[in-house]
């Protein structure tokens, strides 16, 4: 069995290789196994790459850095991977992160594809060094509240904790909603228990509460909760984050972690390049691969075709986004900027509001599309 690379940070072993640097949440308070599943998809991308003979004959190769979740981490990661001398940048999961990495790369002229971040504002201003594969956090979240809206709530509650990325997406939400005669009730689980959330949900009478907070605590807690209060017994319970979109999540909530609706980044059906990579990820994962690792797949392989078709050097990969059309595991991918973005997107990216069937938790259920 082909297994990822192990949980360490690599540097170079192959001095004729492009360099690629990857970012990528390996130990807490990273979320550890979106980590593995990103650096999966980095990683076999990378293989494949190479066992059709590199880019004109030279080999890529990844030098991996633990971001941990921690912003401060990743901009010295970019410093030290800028002065290894790689060609360009990749990963990333939380957007926090992301984010920070972004401004350090842009500042150092070295092109970024963000994997995984979404938050709308990756940098503050236009850049020509950074570029994006999944969808913005405003085209997602709005997905998700339609989602809502259509299935009939008119109240949601949400449980927020501290950080640009939930506060954008509570304001995402909130403004879709309200557009159309909903309202959203914000709780603070800085000051509530998991019990005093619930509490207050079934005062407001909310048809929908959504975990807009950090994965696996308090997020099991509140299901938890929730899930045991009779008061609650018709509530649907939300996490447009993607909680629930890996194994850790069944381990830890058994049944209780099913039946919750989530963002998911993958198309209805996927090609044969995307069945071809998702059993390779399988393989390698030793469990079915989440959107986050073909999300990494994805990024190499369109790194892979701007060197190839635009030069192995910085300033060729950044001027590469807007004409780049590259087939990829979930789709071909374009670039373009939308208005007001700062960065090349990924337009098109697929998207689907999906759950854990109830009555196979490994089985997921395709709610919405977009």
């Amino acid at each position: 069995m082909n297994t990822a690379p192990p949980l360490s940070e690599t540097g170079r072993t192959d001095r004729s290789a492009l360099l690629i640097g990857a970012l990528v949440p390996l130990t807490r308070p990273g979320w550890v196994e979106a980590g593995r599943h990103l650096l999966a998809g980095l990683d076999l991308a990378v293989r494949e790459v190479n066992e059709g003979g590199g880019i004109n004959g030279r080999p890529l190769e990844l030098l991996v850095r633990d971001t941990a979740a921690d912003p401060s981490r990743a901009i010295t990661a970019v410093d030290d991977l800028a002065r290894e001398g790689v060609v360009a940048l990749a990963g990333e999961y939380h957007s926090v992160v992301a984010r920070a990495a972004a401004a350090r790369a842009d500042a150092l002229g070295v092109p970024f594809l963000c994997s995984s971040a979404v938050l709308d504002a990756l940098t503050d201003g236009p850049t020509r060094w950074v570029a994006r594969l999944p969808p913005r956090q405003s085209r997602g979240w709005n997905l998700y509240a339609d989602f809502l809206l259509d299935a009939g709530h008119r109240h949601v509650a949400v449980v927020t904790q501290p950080s640009i990325y939930w506060a954008a997406g509570a304001a995402v939400l909130r403004d879709r909603l309200a557009a159309r005669g909903a309202t959203v009730t914000e709780l603070d689980m800085r000051a509530l228990a998991p019990a005093a959330v619930c509490d207050a949900v079934a005062d407001r009478r909310a048809t929908a509460l959504l975990l807009l907070v950090g994965n696996p605590e308090p997020a099991v807690s509140l299901v938890k909760s929730a899930r045991h209060d009779p008061r609650l017994a018709e509530l649907l319970i939300g996490a447009p984050a993607g909680q629930p979109e890996f194994a850790a999540w069944v381990t830890a909530l058994g049944d209780d972690g099913s039946a919750i609706p989530f963002l998911r980044y993958l198309p209805a059906r996927l090609g044969a390049l995307g069945q071809r990579t998702e059993a390779a990820l399988a393989e390698r994962l030793a469990t079915a691969p989440s959107f986050v690792a073909f999300e990494g797949y994805d990024t190499v392989t369109v790194l892979a075709e701007a060197l190839r078709s635009h030069g192995a050097d910085r300033a060729s990969v950044a001027e590469s986004w807007p004409h780049l059309a590259v087939p990829g595991s979930r789709g071909e991918i374009r670039f373009s900027c939308p208005p007001g973005g700062g960065v090349r997107q990924w337009e098109s990216a697929p998207m689907q509001v999906v759950e854990r069937d109830p009555k196979n938790s490994n089985r997921f259920r395709i709610l919405h599309s977009g």
